[in-house]
This record gives structure tokens, C-alpha cells and sequence, in this order.
């Protein structure tokens, strides 16, 4: 089968998360749980339906790893002041020290990605990565594509 470029992608995205799986089990973290860390550092006191919307899972999915997060003292759930039934998720100060031993094995997965590419090159990418981002996020006339999409 001939690649095209959603193929390309894909393939990209699963290798590097496969190069960052290998790094991160270094310290005894799963990629599920360093993305909700990840999600939490930079969406703290998200609500547990927010992050699985986010996540693309079922709360329930996620309220078991959150569940383990709390037992592991990496996150924690506090009452939500507005809706009594309803929590807000926190990372723990242990949850913090975990975000920075895993940024660096982050940073290599992208640098070993983006070996032999130059600045140039990687302008581009971004450009056109946030491109196709603008695209795909952009909705006319319910679930339709937009325009530019459905002819490219």
C-alpha cells in the first residue's frame, strides 16, 4: 500500500509514542498515566468528565487510573465548590517531581524525531501540522468536514 500522508502521520505519532513508552517504563510510568499528568499540569482542577473528553476516553476508564494516581499520591481529587457531586483533579507535589523526571525523556523522543531535520524544514512542519490541526477542528453544518478538507 502506498503512503499518503494521513498514513504518514499516523505512523510517525505511533512510532514516537513507542520511543517514549520505552523511555518513560525507565521510571515506571505508562503513557496513559503521563498523559493525564501532562493534562493535569496544564489543565489543573479540570474535572474528571473534562479530562476524559480531552483524553477521548469513558470516565469510568479514567476514574479507575485516577483511582491509582490518588492510591500513588500523583494526583488528587478535591471537592469542587460549585457542584457538591463533582470533583476537580490536582497533581500532588510527587505528581509535579514526576512531570520533571519525564520532561526530559519527552525532549529526547522529539529530538531523536526530528534527527537530520532542519530548522527550516521543521518551520514548515509546524506550519503545516497547525494547518491541518486548523482544518480537521474546524466544523461547518454538523459533523462535515470543511470545505478545503473534503477537496485536499
Amino acid at each position: 500500500m502506498e503512503d499518503n500522508i494521513g498514513t504518514m502521520v499516523a505512523q510517525v505519532a505511533r512510532l514516537m509514542r513507542r520511543a517514549f513508552d520505552e523511555r518513560a517504563r525507565e521510571i515506571g510510568v505508562t503513557r496513559p498515566q503521563w498523559q493525564v499528568l501532562s493534562l493535569l499540569e496544564r489543565h489543573a482542577g479540570i474535572n474528571q468528565g473534562g479530562l476524559a473528553e480531552i483524553l477521548e476516553v469513558e470516565p469510568i476508564t479514567l476514574g479507575r487510573m485516577i483511582d491509582r494516581l490518588q492510591e500513588a499520591e500523583l494526583v488528587e481529587r478535591r471537592a469542587d465548590p460549585a457542584d457538591r457531586r463533582a470533583w476537580r483533579l490536582h497533581l500532588t507535589a510527587k505528581g509535579d517531581e514526576l512531570i520533571r523526571l519525564l520532561q526530559p525523556h519527552a525532549q529526547q523522543t522529539i529530538a531523536a524525531m526530528l534527527e537530520g531535520v532542519d530548522e527550516t524544514a521543521r518551520a514548515q512542519l509546524r506550519q503545516s501540522l497547525d494547518r491541518m490541526r486548523a482544518n480537521l477542528s474546524r466544523r461547518s453544518g454538523g459533523d462535515a468536514l470543511a470545505p478545503e478538507i473534503a477537496d485536499g
